[in-house]
């Protein structure tokens, strides 16, 4: 017997896929404490849902185990139908990892609640200001160019814009998920960020993704400078400023492991590279830091 929580997670989200690489992603802002920690929900290559209005979390692992086993959508959602006696107040999005998707709104959710899915994308939200809330989420969703967790978050700013939760917002999250890409390859927890009380949550989140791509994004081609002349220089000029080393001096094993120790207390070591190589947005990161 599935049991009601006492208070209701009104809220708005988006859950979709990538087709370009399959990344699998679920957006949500609430005003409720730490909504990431009840919303949403993802697997890499098997699917992504978020749950909410009187969440029931026992759905995340139930319909990723269901995914994982082959089960359609269709399938899940009448198993959750079947199985819950408080589905009425359920509210719940699920894209799988084909771009099979789903939107369910139950008939005693608090208004205005309702969905939108399509392939690739479901979005839905209770206690909204109203519908043009997840229009609004959709629109800008599927018209953005840019890279998947960005277009997840624009589309929660979208959607925050139109009015979002009508009491106001506490928090947000984004959860983007990719085998192999969390942090040094060893996790799918690719993007994992949440602002759990905020007075502006999503603007919040925005921050928190733009410093995500600098410390943890694997450096581009086009931004590795080969350490000599005056990347060298730079490099040193940073180093003697940050206190790791005592003097300007030729690029050696010393001015190496020096770097390597300041981009370790920095959080930079994801985007460090071999010797005698640095990564452009390294060097401008810690010239910022340091005042050259």
């Amino acid at each position: 017997m599935s049991t009601l929580s006492t208070f209701p997670v009104t809220t708005f989200s988006i859950v979709a896929r990538n087709p370009l690489n399959d990344d699998l992603g679920v957006a949500t802002a609430s005003k409720f404490l730490a909504v990431g920690a009840v919303v949403p929900g993802a697997e890499a290559e098997v699917g992504a849902i978020a749950t909410q209005s009187y969440a029931n979390t026992s759905y995340v692992p139930r319909a990723l185990a269901a995914l994982r086993a082959g089960i359609p959508l269709a399938q899940i959602h009448q198993a959750f139908a079947a199985t819950d006696e408080h589905h009425s107040q359920r509210q719940y999005g699920l894209v799988d990892a084909s771009g099979d998707s789903v939107t369910f709104t139950g008939d005693d959710c608090h208004p205005w609640a309702g969905g939108i899915s399509r392939e690739n994308v479901a979005a839905q939200g209770n206690l909204l200001v109203g519908s043009m809330v997840i229009e609004e989420l959709i629109s800008a969703f599927e018209s953005s160019r840019e890279a998947f967790p960005e277009r997840l978050l624009t589309a929660l700013v979208a959607g925050d814009r139109a009015g979002g939760d009508r009491r106001g917002r506490q928090s947000a999250a984004l959860l983007v998920v990719r085998r192999g890409g969390g942090y040094g390859g060893l996790s799918d927890r690719y993007i994992d960020l949440r602002v759990d009380d905020h007075v502006d949550p999503v603007a919040g989140l925005r921050r928190l993704l733009e410093l995500q791509r600098l410390y943890f994004e694997r450096p581009r081609e086009e931004d590795v400078l080969v350490v000599e002349g005056e990347i060298a220089e730079r490099l040193t000029r940073v180093l003697v400023a940050a206190g790791r080393l005592d003097g300007e001096r030729p690029w050696g094993p010393i001015s190496e492991k020096a770097l390597r120790e300041l981009a370790g207390i920095e959080n930079l070591e994801e985007r460090m590279l071999d010797e005698g190589r640095i990564d452009r947005v390294v060097l401008t990161h810690l010239e910022r830091l340091f005042g050259r």
